[in-house]
Formats: structure tokens, sequence, C-alpha cells
């Protein structure tokens, strides 16, 4: 029990090194990007961006989650999942490369056919590292998964931005994409000493399909949750309103990534080893809520407070469009990541067709919504949508409760505390701060005043999770106590 709390306190450290690292330089590329380049650039490629999500997910199809599911996967195993991805891949890249006509007349835009056909390359390049990267997540190697990514993310970023000043317009965002896959890839196979080999057998993938298929439909049911708004809007509204919502989302999920991209890291693979022991599973759940509460309700409602301006800050005001928007999202984003810790619950208990039904079921109602309101305009639909995701987390707890005998009493005591004291901590920050009027000012007085005041509570109310986080950074630098 104590090896497997260090090392998730180790895998954690190194994740949340790993995402938080990546979201600043996602936000400092971001900013120079956004600069640069216009509402409309970032509107055409948005709307490629579901094309592109799907067929990776069909290309992985849910065989990445099965290799991390298996307590001891063989190298068969990897190697069957390898062959497959790549196979997939190019088949898929074939079926788009001619639909690339389709989407360019569906949204009216014939700069789509060259564009896409571009990008949709990135999902080929990326089959190469999908097995790798599922090897490094099972085998918990966060250290080496946020050093290959810091690495990716400030060399694409370089590209992007020097093609944007070479006024390569909407291609510098294209060529990002695809650079950053390929240094992601090598950087997987450099750390990573398994190696394909070219014994073809897909038996192992054959074995894994009843699992992995519904992992399959859930990933795209999820990717087209998570990206329908952006493909709904490219169709009926203008593409400088598709950049403008594009913007404001991009920042809304860099802080949610950086919460789900640290537990996705981890849960999945520790939630396995405590699945035979229903007691130990519920309290590392409950332990995974608590953190989770602790670190996405300040970063996502923390943002919707200081968007105005950010915005107004880092990518001027040209772009102020999206703070609406943006605040809207970032409410809905908050309880997101709480989905990442039932989805790996349900896998973990291989109860895979509960992660495929909450999805369904979340995505239909988010497009009835959307159908609904679309004569509503762009704030009426993004806050429905924002309204479904607040009350899903409800749908889920009740959903997976049967694996671990988890209440709904259980779960809000473990958020509550939290969401209590971020919505004080704010409000105050809010109070103290509105007779500002120089933005820049205002942004760091709010950042400072939210920060220290929902520390000092923390502190004050005891919080375990806020002690343990302190006690680990203590021992981890060797900090002794005053």
């Amino acid at each position: 029990m104590d090896n497997l709390k260090e090392k998730t306190a180790h895998s954690i450290f190194w994740s949340a090194i790993n995402n938080g690292a990546v979201q600043v330089l996602n936000i400092v590329i971001g900013i120079f990007l956004a600069r640069l380049l216009s509402q409309a650039d970032y509107g055409i490629v948005g709307v490629l961006s579901i094309f592109t999500l799907l067929a990776g997910n069909i290309q992985s199809s849910g065989f990445t989650q099965a290799l991390i599911n298996l307590k001891n996967p063989s190298n068969r195993d990897y190697n069957s999942v390898f062959w497959f991805n790549i196979t997939a891949s190019f088949i898929l890249y074939g079926i788009l490369f001619f639909c690339a006509t389709i989407i360019a007349d569906f949204f009216r835009q014939p700069c789509l056919i060259p564009l896409s056909r571009f990008i949709f390359l990135g999902f080929v390049i990326a089959a190469f590292g999908i097995t790798p990267n599922g090897y490094m997540v099972k085998n918990m190697m966060n250290r080496e998964i946020a050093i290959v990514n810091f690495a990716a993310m400030v060399i694409s970023g370089c590209v992007g931005v020097f093609l944007a000043f070479r006024q390569m317009a909407y291609w510098s965002l294209a060529w990002q994409q695809i650079i950053y896959i390929l240094v992601l890839n090598l950087g997987r196979f450099y750390y990573v000493k398994w190696r394909p080999s070219l014994h073809i057998d897909f038996t192992p993938v054959r074995q894994m399909f009843s699992f992995s298929v519904k992992i399959l439909l859930t990933s795209i049911i999820t990717t087209l949750s998570n990206n329908i708004l952006t493909f709904i809007f490219g169709r009926i509204f203008p593409i400088k309103t598709v950049g403008n919502y594009t913007q404001a989302n991009k920042w809304s999920v860099m802080a949610s990534t950086f919460v789900t991209g640290t537990l996705a890291q981890i849960a999945q693979t520790v939630l396995v080893q405590t699945a035979d022991e229903k007691e130990r599973e519920k309290r590392v759940f409950r332990k995974m809520t608590r953190f989770t509460a602790f670190i996405s309700f300040p970063a996502l409602l923390g943002l919707a407070l200081i968007s105005h301006e950010l915005i107004l800050v880092t990518i001027t005001d040209k772009w102020l469009q999206a703070v609406p928007m943006m605040q809207i999202l970032c409410v809905g984003a908050a309880f997101v990541p709480f989905y990442t810790l039932f989805q790996n619950l349900a896998i973990s208990n291989k109860r895979s067709d509960i992660y495929l039904w909450c999805t369904v079921s979340q995505i239909v109602v988010q497009i009835a919504l959307v159908l609904l309101l679309r004569s509503e305009g762009v704030l009426a639909i993004i806050l429905s949508y924002s309204v479904v995701n607040v009350i899903w987390v409800i749908v889920w707890l009740f959903a997976t409760r049967s694996l671990i005998s988890l209440s709904v009493l259980n779960f809000l005591a473990d958020i509550f505390p939290y969401l209590l004291v971020t919505v004080v901590s704010l409000a105050v920050t809010w109070a103290v701060t509105s007779w500002i009027l120089a933005p820049s000012l205002l942004l760091i007085s709010r950042i400072v005043i939210a920060a220290g005041l929902y520390c000092l509570l923390m502190a004050l109310f005891r919080i375990d999770i806020f002690n343990e986080a302190i006690g680990y950074f203590r021992s981890k630098f060797g900090i002794r106590k005053a």
C-alpha cells in the first residue's frame, strides 16, 4: 500500500509538471499566434479538428486502454496493437483524402481541400507513436512523458510562430500540428526500449476486441461531444465566429487538460491495481476525487474570473468577443475532470459498457439542445452545453456507484469544501479588485490575491489534500518545517 502510494504521488508530481509545463508553453505560443493570426485562420483550422480526432479514435480503436488494462501485457500484445494502428491509419487517410472536397463544400471553404489533406497526415504519423505511448503510461514513465511533451511543444511552437511571422496564415497552425506529432513520436521511441517486430499477429487484437470496441465507440462519442459546437458553428455561423469560439474553447481546454492530463496518466493504472480490493479501491478513488476538486475548481473558475483582462493583455482586444464564451465554457469545464475519474473507474472494472452509455447519452442530450437553441445564438448554445457538463457528473456518479458503493453524499462531501473555498476566494478577490482599471494590474492582482486566499483558507481549515501536497513538495525538495 505504501509503495503504491509513493509511486502514485511520484507519478502525479511528474504528470502535473508535464501538463503544467505543456499548458504554460501552450499559453505562451498561443499568445504569439493569436496576435499574428486572424479569427478566420483559427476558424478554418478549427472546423477540421473533429475529422482528425475522429480518425485518431478509429485508428487506436481503444486498444491503448486495453493494453493499459492488462496487468502484464506481453511484447506480442504491443506488437499486435502497433501494426493494427499502422494499418488503420493508412486506410483512414486514403478515405479522408478523397473526402476533402466534400468537407470543403460542406463548410463552403475551398481552401480546406489542400489544407485537410495535409493536416490529416498527422494521424498517419501519430500511428507510429500510439503503442509506445501506451507502454510509457502503463509503466508510469511520467518523467519521460513530461520531457518528450515539453520538447515537442517547444519545437512545434517555434515553427508555428516563425511561419506566422512569414505570413503563412492558417498553414502555420497546420505545420505546428504536424511537427508536434513528429517530435512526440521521436521522443517516445528514444525512451521506450520496446521495438515492433515484423512478425504480425492480430490474435491479441481480436482477443481485446470485445473490450476495445466499447472504448472505441465511447471515444468517438466523446470526440463528437467535445467538438460538436465547432462543427455546427462552422456550418451555420460566419467563420470569424468559429474562430472566436475556437479561441475561447482553447483557453478553457488548456486549463481542464492540465487536470485531466495529470489524472489520465495515473488513474487507470492505479485503479487496475486496486480493483480486487473494493474498500481500498474506494479510498483511492475518493482521494483522487478530492485531488481533482483541489486543482480543478480554482484553475477553471479562476480562469473565468480573469478572462476579460487576460484576453486584453495577452491577445489584444480583437478577441474580446471570445470573453463571454470563455467564461461560460470555463464553468462547465470545471466539472469535466471528474469524468476522467469515473471513466477510469469503469474501465478498470472492465465495465466499458458504462463508459459507452454515459457518454452516448450525454452527446444525444447536448446535440438535441444545440439544435433546439440554434436560433437563439452562440451564447445560448454554449450555455446549454456547459450546463449539461455540470449536471452529467451526477449521471456518472449514479452509473458507477455500484462498483465501489460510492454514495451521492460521499461524493458531495469530497468536492464541496474545495468548491466552497474556491467560490469564497474568487468572490472576495473580485470585490477587492473591482476598482482597478488598468488591465495588466488587474490581471496580476486577481491572480495573486485569489491564489493567496485559496491557500490561506486551505491551511486554516486544514484540508488534507493541501497539507499532503505541501508535505510532498517539502520532502521532494528537502525543505524542513520552520
